[in-house]
């Protein structure tokens, strides 16, 4: 039996997307309800009306007593900025050690969690929602998020604790400045994705609120808490967590998309203070359960024979550093990370300092090849503030003053707006597969020129002479 549940508030947007597969959904006796009291769609059950009849005595413990820890709860798709969302499996156990985030920063019984992510992916339903259960706390929550009536939200349910993820901070720090900014009741924020910067500009400008920033993905068997935190970093390696926890940092080649491995076949371990893949052993401590239905899926993630014949790793996919006081820090993607000019690119470096430009609101990085070039070069998708304009001189000393030559973007597309996924990560393989052909692109696209020190527009004779390589790059 399986069953899908429909949101009555999302109705309008979700009725016509259902009976359009309700047949094929119908033959492989999938059965759907809406959560509402009532339904206007022929094979379309309804769920209120049903727990408006429900007992309130305790379930029958015969009802669950084949659930073990290791049962699957639920199913969540991965995000998919880099291709197709993945389903992975989710067990009790995994739910359970989703709920510890909100132990180990102190989440009470008298919090009001407010959150405006989508409760489909893991920061809301794991941490926030069964967070909130596990405390006793309660739960705000608002279907879609909006930068423009946080605060107000926020004031109005009295929220104490706030959930973010990825570009959320930023845009609320995009608002503009109003004189009750710090007049909420907020003391804790939680999330993943916040750069340094905007992290302190959320400080400077909305109080002393305790932003604990944390590294984990929904399928992963490897997390970090900033438990101290240390603005910038995603966690700290700890003694006890080595303990039970059999982690590495590992040398990876960006150009063949593979760890590095010795003479004998091995992984090679990075110092502290370098850049290198994390994985995590797979043991009963630290499973991974993999995707629903995609067994090549869940194996292209498992590293085999990384430190001695027969052990398996998780493969994150997500470069890290530790540095010497033991901080861990993100440093990107392995899809995003690019190599240019026989150096290694991050993508989230690039964007942190073009996003520090004034007239500058959002950008996407990402690499871009080249006809006749090794590898691929720095481009960058910009978002301009509203009543700005673009200044390509000022861009061009930026990033000549802040990023080695490798680095620089050399191209710049002006976008309306930046795409995201639902839980606001940028999207860049349509970006990278456009490129930079003006007579493909019909957005405004930029050229660096060394030799007027500036940004220029983009034109056919430019893109020809790069093609033909009488325009060196």
């Amino acid at each position: 039996f399986r069953a899908y549940f429909l949101d009555h508030l999302a109705l309008p947007n979700l009725q016509e997307a259902i009976e359009e597969v309700l047949p094929t959904l119908k033959k492989d006796n999938v059965s759907v309800y809406y959560v509402s009291r009532t339904s206007n769609t022929d094979g379309v059950d309804t769920l209120l009306d049903k727990i408006d009849e429900v007992s309130t005595d305790p379930i029958p413990e015969s009802w669950r007593s084949e659930i073990t820890f290791m049962t699957p709860a639920l199913y969540i798709y991965t995000s998919g900025t880099t291709g197709l969302p993945k389903a992975a499996t989710i067990t009790h156990h995994r739910l359970w050690y989703g709920t510890g985030l909100t132990s180990a920063t102190g989440i009470r019984a008298d919090d009001i969690i407010y959150t405006t992510l989508p409760l489909y992916h893991s920061a809301a339903l794991m941490i926030g929602l069964h967070g909130c259960i596990l405390a006793g706390a309660t739960f705000a929550f608002r279907t879609k998020f909006s930068a423009s009536q946080f605060w107000d939200d926020c004031r109005k349910y009295n929220a104490t604790v706030i959930q973010y993820i990825g570009e959320l901070i930023r845009y609320l720090c995009n608002t503009p400045q109003k004189p009750n900014d710090r007049d909420h009741k907020v003391r804790l924020a939680l999330g993943n994705g916040l750069r340094g910067d905007v992290w302190r500009e959320f400080i400077k400008r909305f109080g002393d609120i305790h932003v604990y920033e944390f590294y984990a993905s929904t399928e992963g068997n490897i997390g970090f808490l900033n438990y101290p935190r240390k603005i910038g970093a995603v966690g700290r390696a700890n003694y006890l967590q080595r303990k039970v926890v059999t982690y590495e940092l590992i040398k990876y080649d960006v150009e063949k998309d593979e760890p590095v491995r010795d003479s004998n076949g091995y992984c090679i371990k990075v110092p502290k203070g370098e850049v290198g893949l994390l994985v995590c052993k797979i043991t009963q401590l630290t499973p991974f359960s993999g995707y629903a239905g995609g067994k090549s899926q869940t194996e292209k993630k498992k590293l085999r024979d990384v430190f001695k014949k027969g052990d398996v790793y998780f493969n994150t996919g997500d470069l890290l550093m530790i540095d010497h006081e033991n901080f861990v820090y993100f440093h990107d993607r392995v899809g995003d990370t690019f190599r240019w000019k026989g150096e290694n690119v991050a993508t989230t470096e690039v964007a942190d300092i073009v996003g520090l430009v004034s007239f500058v609101q959002e950008v996407n990085v990402y690499g871009v090849p080249v006809p006749g070039h090794e590898g691929r070069i720095g481009m960058a998708s910009i978002k301009m503030k509203e009543n700005h304009e673009f200044n390509g001189q000022k861009l061009f000393q930026h990033v000549v003053d802040y990023l080695p030559s490798y680095a620089r973007p050399r191209f710049l597309r002006i976008q309306d707006n930046i795409e995201i996924t639902g839980t606001f990560k940028h999207r860049k393989v349509t970006l990278m597969e456009e490129g930079f052909n003006p007579t493909v692109i019909k957005d405004a696209l930029y050229f660096m020129d060394d030799t007027a020190k500036t940004y220029v527009p983009m034109t056919e004779d430019i893109y020809k002479a790069i093609s033909d390589k009488t325009l060196k790059l």
